[in-house]
């Protein structure tokens, strides 16, 4: 990556729809160079997707939850049942299995208290889990921050 690639990455991180026209202005490109540039970055995998960030407290789910999950479990098996329950969570936004304390931490978006406590019901009738510690998020500082490129 040079230069401009690093600028494209900056520019489309911020402002994922912006126009191919805008786009090859800011970076000092031609239309061609820039989506030649961005074609070959998806090809490589740098350029996964584009979305658009939606406000979560709009959707009416203005509530975070962080969950911190020891097991007992370890097996392949477990593994697989438990990455699938989790994944049929609508409300999972973040997902990640740990190295230290403990062996997941999962994020969730749900309207309110009382949503989280059904989900939470839902989720440890499905599988056995060791200890599950929930932290609600009471303000969002940073949320999906841009990459440092």
């Amino acid at each position: 990556m040079d230069d401009f690639d690093r600028k494209i990455l900056r520019v489309l991180q911020k402002e994922g729809a912006i126009s191919q026209r805008e786009l090859s202005d800011r970076v000092g490109l031609s239309q061609n160079a820039c989506w030649r540039r961005m074609q070959i970055m998806r090809d490589k995998g740098i350029i996964i997707g584009e979305r658009v960030k939606l406000s979560r407290e709009a959707l009416g789910l203005g509530l975070t939850v962080f969950l911190l999950i020891r097991t007992r479990q370890h097996s392949e098996s477990w593994l697989e049942k438990f990455r699938r329950i989790m994944l049929d969570i609508p409300n999972v936004i973040d997902f990640h299995r740990l190295a230290g304390d403990y062996d997941y931490q999962v994020k969730l978006a749900v309207p309110d208290i009382k949503e989280f406590d059904r989900i939470y019901r839902g989720l440890i009738a499905r599988i056995d889990l060791g200890t599950v510690t929930s932290c609600i998020s009471m303000e969002d500082y940073c949320d999906d921050r841009e990459y440092p490129i």
